[in-house]
């Protein structure tokens, strides 16, 4: 006879529905982990190589320098302690300049949405990350056939309008559209993207008499400058020109994001045998110290604005001379890049999480960003770019945007480190399991069950239902997800008749005054 010990001996409970499990909602964009506990890590940096890379990095400007173009930007620099390099235009930043500004720069930052909802935190509370769209795509994969063509502004509302359903996609970033002139695409796509979301939009001035105009809409779509500088609902991008040169216009970003109290993005763009040697580490070195030079520049020239630290990593393939973001050097790069900037210089870090060097969504471009992922968001990563992006950035595919949406969710899980604990282990019932027995009807089970990661898009099916289906694919499901956003987005976008009217007579100025400046130089693309 069992004796009161024995598992056989105490029958198991059985939920009903008055006490059923709790389902607990997934994480995302802009909604926390429940579970506040660790997150794991990876990087190829120890202690002892984070201090010789960041002595590199200080020592490169220190005794190098950064090249200046931007009068104002070098008279203020120089007031501040820069010192004149070699050549004209070159400053060096000694190492107390340099160090005084990261001292001083934002630890964190709001990447306001337009609506409450979509406010996010940089860094996250939980170490997880947000996912966006990739910017600057000159084509587009248009979602109901594949077909290609050139970007243009009915693209632009419909990588808003899937975007907007996408939950691990905290912000849109503007393309490069056509049918536009050239000197004015920024303008025309920025207000289309702004128009059609009531998420963040990232923005990336192309000239510098468009910085203005920029703000200015992004201003309207906010409902006012004072609204947009407490609720910052744009961030704009400053780029480096590599190697260690900073043009007028990114300056002038600086100053004008400074004015608005827009967030920026310090964006190093080098690629490995090209504007930066060929190894990763020094490209690392290369892409950091003109992000730390950045840092240094807009704590001189507006003092307390947030710089999120932008390293966009590139290699070139040596065999034909095409710039690659996915190859392995590439990826190796970012992860040191994102592990100096955020936990040797202590900055929020954005980076590529997504994207592939093929210009298809096949095989090749899901293993390519399933590793560029995980690799970047377990370095540290606050900010993971290129959701949906082909062909090394110059592509956007929207089914590919839904795909990386979902791999941004596993992703997101699975940074969380496991629980090892008596409770998580359920180790009293492990040693007390009968013979052929089960697991399936236990507290621990039903405790848990409504907690385990479950996809959206990704494939469960048998073979029976796969084969019942017409063989659908998560491409397919993707597809169809992507058409359907599309199909059901307002048409009027989310702005109200007399903002849309400000913007478009904001654009057509800018058409006017910025054409003029080139005139001659410029045609509608």
């Amino acid at each position: 006879m069992a004796t009161d010990q024995s598992p056989s001996s105490a029958p198991r409970k059985r939920r009903g529905r008055k006490s059923p499990p709790v389902s607990r909602a997934s994480a995302d964009a802009f909604a926390l982990e429940h579970v506040m506990g660790p997150r794991a890590h990876f990087g190829f940096l120890d202690s002892d190589r984070m201090t010789t890379l960041k002595g590199r990095v200080l020592d490169l400007l220190a005794d190098y320098g950064v090249m200046i173009v931007h009068p104002e930007a070098k008279a203020a620099l120089l007031k501040a302690g820069a010192i004149e390099g070699a050549e004209a235009g070159r400053l060096k930043m000694p190492r107390e300049m340099v160090q005084e500004a990261l001292a001083a720069t934002p630890k964190s930052c709001r990447l306001a949405g337009r609506v409450r909802r979509f406010d996010m935190q940089v860094p996250r509370l939980d170490g997880g990350f947000i996912l966006r769209t990739g910017t600057g795509g000159h084509g587009y994969v248009d979602p109901r056939d594949a077909s290609y063509r050139n970007m243009d502004l009915t693209a632009a509302k419909e990588i808003a309008a899937v975007a907007n359903t996408l939950d691990q996609v905290g912000f849109i970033a503007h393309p490069f559209v056509h049918g536009v002139p050239e000197v004015t695409a920024d303008i025309h796509s920025f207000a289309a993207i702004s128009a059609n979301t009531q998420k963040h939009v990232w923005m990336q001035p192309y000239q510098k008499e468009n910085i203005d105009y920029l703000l200015k809409i992004a201003a309207i779509a906010a409902g006012g400058e004072e609204v947009l500088r407490a609720n910052p609902s744009t961030s704009t991008i400053t780029c480096s020109f590599s190697p260690l040169e900073f043009k007028y216009m990114d300056t002038e970003v600086i100053i004008a994001c400074g004015k608005y109290g827009v967030p920026v993005h310090a964006c190093s763009l080098p690629s490995a045998g090209g504007t930066a040697p060929l190894s990763p580490a020094a490209l690392a070195v290369m892409a950091v110290a003109e992000v730390v030079g950045m840092v240094t520049m807009a704590h001189v020239l507006s003092p307390g604005l947030p710089v999120i630290a932008t390293p966009l990593m590139f290699a070139l393939d040596m065999r034909t001379g095409s710039a690659l973001q996915s190859s392995v050097e590439a990826m190796q790069a970012a992860s040191l890049s994102i592990q100096l900037v955020k936990h040797g210089f202590g900055l929020m870090a954005h980076t590529y999480g997504s994207g592939s060097d093929t210009p298809d969504s096949d095989h090749q471009s899901m293993a390519e960003r399933a590793l560029l992922m995980q690799t970047v968001s377990l370095s540290g990563a606050d900010i993971l770019g290129g959701i949906g992006q082909l062909e090394c950035a110059t592509v956007y595919c929207p089914v590919q945007a839904v795909l990386d949406n979902e791999l941004g969710g596993m992703a997101r899980r699975f940074l969380r480190v496991p629980e090892i604990d008596d409770a998580a282990l359920n180790f009293g019932e492990m040693l007390k399991v009968p013979v052929g027995g089960h697991f399936l009807d236990s507290d621990h089970t039903v405790a848990g069950c409504r907690d385990q990661h479950t996809p959206e898009v990704f494939q469960r099916i048998g073979r029976d239902d796969y084969e019942a289906s017409g063989r659908r694919t998560a491409f397919d499901v993707a597809r169809d997800h992507a058409l359907k956003a599309i199909a059901e987005a307002p048409e009027q976008g989310f702005l109200t008749d007399t903002q849309n009217a400000e913007i478009s007579a904001l654009a057509a100025a800018a058409d006017k005054h910025i054409v003029e400046v080139y005139s001659g130089k410029v045609e509608t693309i």
